[in-house]
């Protein structure tokens, strides 16, 4: 049964990197490098992600879906910080990601920023915009966040310990919040187009986005020759160590089913689970 009435909160997690290899996955470093691109990704979109929610909470007339969303942005900029510290660690065992995360820094901060000089009505409209983009990638992490928890080969392939509870903490927090984003842009604009439009726009953007961010990573680790290829990325989806495209297509499908909902997302009594038994997150608590 789904509980009810959930409170968000962030968790002050600390996560010790000491000991983290380059390869986490054992003798998997395609594997390791896809999934690292989370870390490229995550602190400046998460950051976007704050900055347009607090720029939404004082459009929010309902009581509720206003502590849902200030829980919202506790998490997300919690989910920043701890992606950040991995991308320290990396550059201080010798891989750089500073030149792929100065592009991100300009992509959020600067094409995604609030544009100066609009009108009142113009000012909402874009942020009605950015609300719609964030729902839309909220999809997709409350998917992977959902595969990530139910995801037995990570566990067989003997993933670093300390990573893997850094990803499922987080998966379990997009599945716990995985509603927050799409009942704000309904309940600031209900519009199917929107919904649609964005997601149309989000969803090439972020696989490009990815693809990009694998490639550079495997080129900028020198400790190893292998190169990105699909066929690597497929051995790897059907080791279950990578989630398979077929599903992931099939989850950027759902969005536009007229009845969708985030709930159909995954389970927060699993998200809650892993929540009670993550060292992390038992650590903060």
């Amino acid at each position: 049964m789904e509980p009810d009435n959930l409170v968000l909160q962030p968790r002050d997690v600390q996560f010790d990197w000491s000991t983290l290899p380059m390869h986490w996955v054992p003798d998997e470093p395609v594997t390791t490098h896809v999934m690292n691109v989370l870390h490229l990704l995550l602190p400046e979109g998460e950051r976007w992600f704050v900055r347009t929610f607090q720029q939404a909470v004082p459009l929010i007339s309902d009581d509720t879906l206003r502590e849902d969303v200030l829980g919202f942005i506790g998490q997300e900029a919690m989910h920043a910080e701890a992606h950040s510290e991995v991308l320290d660690h990396l550059l201080a065992n010798g891989l750089d990601p500073r030149p792929f995360t100065r592009q991100m820094e300009h992509v959020f901060q600067r094409i995604l920023a609030p544009r100066p000089g609009l009108s009142e009505e113009q000012a909402r409209d874009q942020l009605l915009e950015r609300v719609a983009i964030v729902a839309a990638i909220e999809h997709f992490t409350a998917y992977l966040g959902d595969w990530m928890l139910n995801a037995d080969a990570l566990d067989k392939a003997g993933i670093h310990p300390v990573m893997l509870d850094l990803l499922r903490w987080h998966a379990a927090e997009e599945v716990e919040h995985r509603s927050v984003a799409y009942d704000l842009m309904c309940h600031l604009d209900r519009r199917y187009v929107r919904r649609a439009r964005t997601m149309l726009l989000v969803a090439p953007v972020l696989f490009w986005l990815w693809v990009r961010g694998a490639r550079f990573m495997v080129h900028a680790d020198k400790s190893t020759r292998v190169r990105l290829t699909w066929r690597e990325f497929m051995r790897a989806s059907r080791r279950g160590l990578l989630p398979r495209l077929s599903e992931i297509f099939r989850a950027f499908l759902r969005y536009f089913h007229p009845a969708y909902h985030p709930k159909q997302e995954g389970s927060t009594a699993q998200a809650i689970a892993y929540l009670a038994s993550s060292p992390a997150a038992r650590e903060a608590h």
